[in-house]
């Protein structure tokens, strides 16, 4: 039976992948917050006791302040450069010194692309980091090809794009969004009101993004990859979805706000050709489905409350 550590086990994607990885018989470890992976030997430690063959590090740090435009400041940039550098070195320096035949996924992000000029973004695009997660995901990317070229380590990483599951926390726009339609529906409320309908995304389905996560891992070659769906769609067709699966009209109930707009980013949409090209991953459910799923699951939860 093979053996797994998902590091950030308690997120999103964490959640998704120990389910994956368990319904494939692959006995799933899941180390959450409680794991303090700044500690090197209980890094050591773990690693040399479980041996896992895959290490999927998902931890992430992420916080308003960066939203709202701000830097955050040192405290943020410590704690970001603790969970997204230390603790993936700990772990890159324990599969080196103690289980040199695992593999390593890290979970990097679109944010390390900055604020590019260019259209899409692709593996040759120039990192240009414009705030702290971008900066520590960035040097985490670095990390990864320092011990895959100087020690042999299989260590991968994939740059993500946005992807969405029911899972996501109510601050994200995708969550504000089918939970202010469930409140229009239920008569609770009778407007949204969001800060910027025409800001432009790659909106990916959270199941399918995982599943490029162990495709990559389980390549024969380590690499950095883009995972993303290629597809530019706006707030306003995110609403425009979510709201006719719902069955109602959007424009009579959803206002924008531009005073709420913190921090205007360019475009990040991503070329996933060279992952296709390597590991036959494709999107599984386009935009449209993922909106309905989305409403779906939101509307499911209501009726339980």
């Amino acid at each position: 039976m093979s053996r797994a550590f998902v590091i950030g086990s308690e997120g999103q994607d964490g959640r998704i992948l120990s389910e994956r990885l368990s319904s494939e018989g692959c006995e799933t470890v899941g180390l959450g917050r409680d794991t303090d992976l700044s500690d090197r030997d209980v890094v050591e430690g773990l690693v040399s006791k479980f041996r896992p063959d895959e290490i999927y590090y998902l931890a992430a740090v992420h916080h308003a302040a960066e939203d709202r435009g701000s830097s955050g400041g040192r405290d943020l940039y410590v704690e970001s450069h603790r969970v997204h550098v230390e603790g993936l070195l700990n772990v890159l320096e324990a599969i080196r010194l103690r289980h040199p035949s695992a593999r390593l996924f890290y979970a990097a992000s679109c944010l390390v692309f900055g604020e590019p000029s260019t259209g899409a973004q692709n593996e040759s695009t120039p990192f240009a980091p414009a705030g702290v997660y971008g900066i520590t995901k960035t040097t985490g990317i670095h990390c990864c090809r320092l011990y895959r070229n100087g020690a042999g380590v299989h260590a991968s990483t994939g740059i993500l794009y946005n992807h969405e599951s029911p899972l996501r926390k109510p601050g994200f726009v995708s969550q504000k969004i089918v939970r202010g339609a469930v409140d229009i529906r239920k008569g609770r409320s009778s407007k949204l009101v969001l800060g910027d309908l025409s800001a432009v995304n790659d909106w990916g389905w959270a199941a399918d993004t995982v599943d490029a996560m162990v495709r990559i891992v389980r390549s024969e070659e380590p690499d950095d990859l883009v995972v993303a769906t290629g597809e530019a769609h706006t707030v306003s067709d995110f609403v425009e979805a979510v709201f006719r699966r719902a069955g109602l009209d959007w424009k009579r109930h959803v206002d924008e706000d531009r005073s709420m707009i913190a921090r205007r980013r360019p475009p990040l949409i991503g070329d996933a050709s060279r992952l296709r090209e390597r590991t036959g991953w494709r999107p599984s459910v386009g935009f449209e489905q993922m909106a309905g799923l989305l409403w779906d699951a939101a509307w499911a939860a209501s009726a339980e409350r």
